[in-house]
Protein backbone atom coordinates (compact mmCIF):
# COMPACT_ATOMS: atom_id res chain seq x y z
CA UNK A 1 0.00 0.00 0.00
CA UNK A 2 1.70 3.33 -1.03
CA UNK A 3 1.15 6.50 1.43
CA UNK A 4 0.76 9.96 -0.20
CA UNK A 5 1.52 12.34 2.14
CA UNK A 6 2.34 15.67 0.26
CA UNK A 7 -0.52 18.09 -1.06
CA UNK A 8 -2.15 16.22 -3.90
CA UNK A 9 -1.09 17.05 -7.05
CA UNK A 10 -3.73 19.57 -9.42
CA UNK A 11 -4.27 19.57 -12.97
CA UNK A 12 -5.23 22.51 -15.24
CA UNK A 13 -8.91 22.38 -15.78
CA UNK A 14 -10.82 25.45 -17.86
CA UNK A 15 -13.36 25.27 -14.80
CA UNK A 16 -10.69 26.45 -12.14
CA UNK A 17 -10.42 29.93 -10.88
CA UNK A 18 -7.96 32.08 -11.67
CA UNK A 19 -6.62 32.83 -8.18
CA UNK A 20 -5.69 28.71 -8.23
CA UNK A 21 -1.94 28.08 -8.65
CA UNK A 22 -2.78 25.72 -11.60
CA UNK A 23 -4.16 29.45 -13.40
CA UNK A 24 -1.05 31.58 -12.85
CA UNK A 25 1.21 32.27 -15.33
CA UNK A 26 4.88 30.24 -15.12
CA UNK A 27 8.49 32.40 -15.12
CA UNK A 28 11.23 30.37 -15.46
CA UNK A 29 15.07 32.17 -14.81
CA UNK A 30 16.15 31.30 -19.12
CA UNK A 31 13.27 33.51 -20.33
CA UNK A 32 15.19 36.66 -19.00
CA UNK A 33 18.89 35.22 -19.17
CA UNK A 34 20.96 37.79 -21.67
CA UNK A 35 23.83 34.52 -21.90
CA UNK A 36 20.70 32.32 -23.20
CA UNK A 37 19.92 32.29 -27.22
CA UNK A 38 16.03 32.56 -28.51
CA UNK A 39 16.34 28.47 -28.86
CA UNK A 40 17.92 28.18 -25.80
CA UNK A 41 14.06 29.62 -24.17
CA UNK A 42 15.09 33.75 -23.98
CA UNK A 43 11.65 35.03 -24.59
CA UNK A 44 12.53 39.13 -24.70
CA UNK A 45 15.27 40.68 -26.28
CA UNK A 46 18.65 40.62 -25.13
CA UNK A 47 18.91 44.19 -24.12
CA UNK A 48 15.97 44.05 -21.91
CA UNK A 49 17.12 40.68 -20.20
CA UNK A 50 19.77 39.95 -17.16
CA UNK A 51 22.92 37.89 -17.36
CA UNK A 52 22.27 34.78 -15.04
CA UNK A 53 19.22 35.73 -12.83
CA UNK A 54 17.80 33.47 -9.82
CA UNK A 55 14.64 32.53 -8.74
CA UNK A 56 15.55 34.31 -5.44
CA UNK A 57 15.84 37.77 -7.26
CA UNK A 58 12.76 37.33 -9.40
CA UNK A 59 10.69 36.41 -6.37
CA UNK A 60 12.55 39.38 -4.53
CA UNK A 61 11.25 41.90 -7.59
CA UNK A 62 7.44 40.41 -8.24
CA UNK A 63 6.74 40.63 -4.36
CA UNK A 64 8.17 44.02 -3.71
CA UNK A 65 5.95 44.91 -6.67
CA UNK A 66 2.50 43.30 -5.00
CA UNK A 67 2.01 40.35 -7.18
CA UNK A 68 1.40 37.08 -5.53
CA UNK A 69 4.31 34.54 -6.59
CA UNK A 70 5.15 30.93 -6.01
CA UNK A 71 8.11 29.19 -6.33
CA UNK A 72 8.07 25.25 -7.15
CA UNK A 73 11.41 22.85 -7.15
CA UNK A 74 11.33 22.73 -11.39
CA UNK A 75 13.62 22.73 -13.63
CA UNK A 76 13.32 24.42 -17.28
CA UNK A 77 13.08 21.38 -20.00
CA UNK A 78 15.79 23.45 -22.11
CA UNK A 79 17.80 23.86 -19.29
CA UNK A 80 21.51 21.50 -20.08
CA UNK A 81 22.79 22.19 -16.06
CA UNK A 82 21.01 20.15 -13.75
CA UNK A 83 22.57 22.51 -10.55
CA UNK A 84 20.34 24.03 -8.06
CA UNK A 85 21.62 27.36 -9.26
CA UNK A 86 19.46 26.91 -12.12
CA UNK A 87 16.28 24.72 -10.39
CA UNK A 88 13.24 26.92 -9.73
CA UNK A 89 9.76 28.15 -11.59
CA UNK A 90 8.14 30.97 -10.56
CA UNK A 91 4.69 31.21 -10.84
CA UNK A 92 2.72 34.50 -10.42
CA UNK A 93 -1.37 35.35 -10.30
CA UNK A 94 -2.29 37.66 -13.04
CA UNK A 95 -5.91 37.66 -12.94
CA UNK A 96 -8.35 37.83 -10.13
CA UNK A 97 -11.35 35.13 -10.12
CA UNK A 98 -13.73 37.57 -11.95
CA UNK A 99 -11.33 37.64 -14.77
CA UNK A 100 -10.28 41.54 -14.15
CA UNK A 101 -5.94 42.10 -13.46
CA UNK A 102 -4.46 41.32 -9.94
CA UNK A 103 -1.78 44.42 -10.62
CA UNK A 104 -2.92 46.88 -13.59
CA UNK A 105 0.88 47.45 -14.15
CA UNK A 106 1.43 44.00 -15.34
CA UNK A 107 -1.54 43.13 -18.01
CA UNK A 108 0.43 40.46 -19.48
CA UNK A 109 3.77 37.88 -19.11
CA UNK A 110 5.87 40.09 -20.92
CA UNK A 111 5.36 42.85 -19.27
CA UNK A 112 6.23 41.43 -16.20
CA UNK A 113 9.22 39.93 -17.67
CA UNK A 114 10.24 43.58 -18.61
CA UNK A 115 10.09 44.43 -15.46
CA UNK A 116 12.28 42.03 -14.14
CA UNK A 117 14.90 42.79 -16.75
CA UNK A 118 14.57 46.49 -15.38
CA UNK A 119 14.87 45.76 -11.95
CA UNK A 120 16.84 42.86 -11.01
CA UNK A 121 20.31 44.82 -11.61
CA UNK A 122 19.06 47.37 -8.85
CA UNK A 123 19.08 44.86 -6.72
CA UNK A 124 21.51 44.85 -3.50
CA UNK A 125 23.01 42.00 -4.46
CA UNK A 126 23.96 42.53 -8.11
CA UNK A 127 25.50 46.19 -6.89
CA UNK A 128 28.08 44.32 -4.47
CA UNK A 129 29.01 41.82 -7.03
CA UNK A 130 29.97 44.72 -9.69
CA UNK A 131 32.19 46.59 -6.78
CA UNK A 132 34.18 43.41 -5.97
CA UNK A 133 35.36 42.63 -9.24
CA UNK A 134 37.84 44.28 -11.26
CA UNK A 135 38.64 43.59 -14.60
CA UNK A 136 41.82 41.29 -15.11
CA UNK A 137 45.15 43.24 -15.90
CA UNK A 138 48.06 42.12 -17.71
CA UNK A 139 51.18 43.26 -16.19
CA UNK A 140 53.58 41.41 -19.54
CA UNK A 141 55.00 43.71 -22.14
CA UNK A 142 52.74 42.39 -24.60
CA UNK A 143 55.14 40.08 -26.33
CA UNK A 144 53.08 37.21 -28.17
CA UNK A 145 54.53 33.88 -27.96
CA UNK A 146 56.76 33.47 -30.84
CA UNK A 147 58.08 30.44 -33.46
CA UNK A 148 60.02 28.13 -31.69
CA UNK A 149 61.22 24.66 -32.23
CA UNK A 150 58.73 22.53 -33.85
CA UNK A 151 58.44 19.42 -31.47
CA UNK A 152 59.02 15.72 -33.57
Amino acid sequence: MQVHTGAPVLQWGPDKNYSDRERWICIYPAYINSKKTLAQGRKIAKEKCVENPTHQEIRDVLIAAGLKVGVENKLYSRERSKELLYRGRIRIQLKNDDGSLFNHEFPTRESIMFHLGEMIPKLKSRQNKGAGEQPPQNSGTGKGKGKGKSRR
